[in-house]
């Protein structure tokens, strides 16, 4: 899963107008003079080889065990690659160095890899091309290049482009891959929280407590209670905009009715919860960072900041001179603006119901779709916002001539034309000409295109990446009940060979 990109080379300029008029079979024989003088170790390792006219003129290569045989002459016009440099050194510890051992007897030189992939370097000797297959791992195949140095200008355009394109698919899984697994699996392990200076045992129990609902019985009981808590507080918001439910309890002497004793006793719920993720966290950065984290605060700040701002109003007398009727009027506009920011805050009370998302995988599956797939969302909104422009024009043009019509403007306009490409057609706004029919029969035509395009796509992705978040948690569950698990079996197994009335000091 790592970065396996170290074997492409950035081509200049220069190579690319060789790939695209000739064969890198015509680029490599130029290299051929070169061949002879080039030699890649020094003289003073070891003695040299004698260069006679009875020396063997094939080269004997044995990888993994397969047998190949190439002439000296066409693996000399590579010199930069390991077999070129076999080839064109005259060093023998040199050439030892290259290989991986080496039989005197049948003068093969032994070189423990692929024998699969070298298939394709040995074609690449022979015929100065180098092929791809489709069945070969990306991955595999760029490290056994780079092992043999051959580099990946040589391939064809055609199996470059196939080629690249599995190259990018694979590292777009495995980085989808590594983020659904830090999802479901806790990144922070046990050695974070033993190297702090203050309570890492404690927090680190703590931690497991608030971040791994199966670690204990605990652990899942708080995870409940958050959750019945967010659906309380969602029950008790909704609840409290109906009339009959604003009921005050008058002999307590509180103003406030009765369900937002309930909301507030939420609120203590959350900021608890809060705090003791602050405090048992390893990494402030992270924490911070964290999207549900910041859905956490979001849910406790309305209050909190409504708390602040009424204790900002509380103060009715008079300040400086003027008269009453003025300070009156004063009052009643500094409680209108912070009656409209009070009305802002309730308002962020409803993403609540978005801390589900901590104990429900459907929901971050969901979440982690649309972030996966910000750019077809941008695409889809902006074919929306250039369909409502042109269709609003279009009936605006034709329609703002008759009588008592509703598109007095092209802004008026864009209503319409926004509900008849989502196909809702609420009918409040239609046309009356016969060429503005036809432009809204279009408008609605282009909304079916446009809506059933990107459902497919964002359907398949949020089942795979539902399907695989599920597994990784299913795989972390497993983990955690193992340990537990292996750890009572272990101890019934010790108590079982020490004998049932005997006392092991491992089972008190």
């Amino acid at each position: 899963e790592g970065n396996y990109n170290y074997c492409v080379d950035d081509e200049n300029e220069e190579d690319e107008e060789k790939e695209q008029g000739k064969w890198p079979r015509e680029d490599a024989l130029k290299e051929e003079s070169k061949a002879s003088s080039f030699i890649p170790c020094s003289p003073a390792l070891s003695s040299r080889a004698p260069a006679t006219a009875s020396a063997p003129s094939m080269l004997n290569i044995n990888v993994g065990g397969q047998s190949y045989r190439l002439t000296y002459q066409a693996v000399a016009i590579y010199p930069k690659t390991r077999l070129g440099r076999l080839a064109t050194s005259t060093d023998r510890r040199c050439q030892l160095g290259l290989c991986d051992d080496y039989a005197a007897q049948v003068d093969e030189y032994f070189f423990d890899r692929d024998p699969a992939v070298f298939q394709l370097v040995y074609n690449f000797y022979a015929s100065g091309v180098l092929w791809v297959r489709d069945e070969l791992c990306p991955c595999s195949f760029l490290e056994e290049l780079s092992y043999w140095g051959v580099r990946l200008k040589y391939t064809p355009r055609c199996c470059r482009i196939c080629f690249e394109e599995r190259r990018d698919e694979l590292s777009e899984q495995l980085k989808v891959q590594r983020e659904l697994r830090s999802q479901a699996e806790a990144e922070e392990n046990e050695q974070l929280f033993h190297h702090m200076r203050y309570y890492g045992p404690q927090r680190w129990r703590l931690w497991n407590l608030m971040e791994k609902p199966f670690s204990s019985v605990t652990a899942k009981v708080m995870a409940v209670a958050s959750s019945f808590f967010v659906l309380i507080s969602v029950v008790a918001l909704a609840l409290n905009t109906v009339e009959e439910m604003q009921q005050v309890d008058w002999k307590s002497g509180d103003s406030r009715p009765v369900l937002e004793h309930v909301e507030t006793l939420c609120i203590a719920f959350f900021t608890l919860e809060y705090l003791l993720r602050l405090v048992s966290t390893p990494d402030l950065r992270r924490f911070a960072s964290s999207a549900l984290n910041a859905v956490d605060l979001i849910a406790i700040l309305p209050l909190y900041l409504q708390l602040l701002l009424e204790c900002f109003t509380d103060d009715d007398q008079p300040r400086g001179r003027g008269s009453q009727h003025e300070h009156d009027i004063e009052k009643v506009g500094r409680v209108s603006k912070v009656g409209q920011v009070l009305r802002i805050m309730r308002l962020m009370r409803i993403f609540r119901i978005l801390k589900l998302a901590r104990h429900s995988t459907g929901l971050r599956a969901f979440g982690f779709t649309l972030r996966q797939c910000y750019q077809q969302v941008g695409c889809l909104l902006l074919f929306i916002a250039m369909g409502i422009f042109a269709f609003s024009a279009m009936v605006y043009t034709v329609e703002h001539d008759v009588s008592s019509t509703n598109f007095t403007s092209i802004p008026h306009a864009w209503w319409w034309a926004a509900v008849s490409i989502s196909t809702v057609g609420y009918g409040d706004m239609c046309p009356e000409t016969h060429l503005g029919r036809l432009f809204a029969f279009l408008c609605i035509a282009f909304g079916i295109i446009l809506n059933g395009m990107p459902i497919s796509i964002l359907y398949n992705k949020f089942s795979d990446y539902y399907s695989k978040l599920k597994a990784y948690e299913y795989t972390a569950l497993k983990k955690e009940r193992g340990k537990v698990d292996f750890t009572r079996r272990a101890m019934k197994k010790i108590s079982e060979c020490c004998g049932e009335g005997a006392s092991h000091p491992l089972s008190q």
